[in-house]
């Protein structure tokens, strides 16, 4: 453990060139004396840390003393600005992990190769999270990555159409994709996807999870996608929507959908989309508000105008 914090303080100065006791002591979380006592270890050790005192004060690394860390080309240096997703991976509980694992390779880096890495990182930003709202909470997930990192089997309350279940299931991987958790998981011997989101426990076994021979996560995530977005929609709803609402009505609708959404118009359009089913059709319609009509089927705009007359009636 020391020795790891030890490392992770010696980069600090060899990124950032000159660091105080205080600040250093915060981005290791411990106290200012257990850095002073590091940084005699180093100079103990040969490395050649200097401290100054006062207002500017703070300690360096002297006679241009670098870590040396070899094998980063200048391609892959501006790629570094992508090494990971703050957001989730402080949802699975690797945030300091990684921001220590940045450091080390960012410090391992030199010249170009460290100018390079440092204009992708002003020039580039990585957002997940969907517009309009903050990230669906995701209490489960700690011990869901738990049970995928140890092969464990689980046992998980699925809440599916309103009404809670329990299945037992082997995780074999976990997925973000467009801001929302994904669990791949063997069930009865089929690959199933659930949404984290929907889950309320988790209980990890202490039975092993029996992968699959060569299993490829990207490649079963790819495929179960493919396979939901072929399937056929189990309602399909004829709209005349005004064009300053098609953006949001894009982000409404199911992926193969979007594609039926033009992204710019003018005055309204008529156009027939697909929906999962129709109570989200119905969720979805009623918060564009005046700017669609539904059109057909007949029985989902009634109920649109049931909705509509009971809220007003409410208010």
């Amino acid at each position: 453990m020391r020795a790891s914090r030890m490392m992770t303080l010696l980069l600090q100065l060899q990124v950032r060139g000159q660091a105080s006791g205080r600040e250093l002591a915060r981005q290791l979380q411990v106290s200012e004396r257990t850095v002073q006592r590091d940084v005699e270890a180093l100079v103990a050790a040969g490395i050649p840390v200097r401290s100054s005192r006062g207002p500017a004060g703070g300690y360096r690394l002297d006679r241009g003393y670098r870590t040396r860390l070899t094998g980063v080309g200048l391609d892959e240096a501006g790629a570094l600005a992508f090494l990971g997703l703050a957001g989730p991976a402080e949802q699975l509980g690797l945030g300091e992990l990684l921001e220590g694992a940045r450091v080390k390779v960012w410090a391992s880096l030199t010249g170009e190769a460290r100018e390079r890495a440092g204009r992708t990182a002003e020039r580039f930003h990585l957002d997940p999270t969907r517009w309009y709202g903050a990230p669906e909470p995701v209490p489960c997930l700690p011990q869901l990555a738990d049970a995928v990192w140890r092969d464990r089997r689980a046992r998980i309350e699925y809440v599916r159409d309103g009404r809670p279940t329990t299945r037992e299931v082997g995780p074999l991987g976990l997925v973000l994709a467009a801001g929302d958790w994904y669990l791949v998981a063997l069930r009865d011997g089929r690959r199933r996807t659930y949404r984290v989101s929907r889950m309320r426990a988790v209980d990890v076994l202490d039975e092993p999870v029996a992968r699959p021979p060569r299993f490829d996560l990207a490649g079963s995530w790819t495929e179960a996608r493919r396979a939901l977005e072929d399937e056929e929609p189990a309602v399909e709803v004829t709209v005349r929507v005004a064009a300053r609402a098609l953006p949001r009505l894009r982000r409404l609708v199911p992926g193969p959908g979007k594609d039926r959404v033009p992204v710019t118009a003018t005055g309204a359009v008529e156009l027939t989309i697909p929906f999962e089913n129709e109570g989200w059709a119905l969720s979805a319609l009623l918060s564009l508000g005046t700017a669609v009509k539904v059109l057909a089927p007949g029985h989902l705009r009634e109920r649109v105008v049931e909705e509509l007359r009971a809220a007003a009636a409410q208010y």
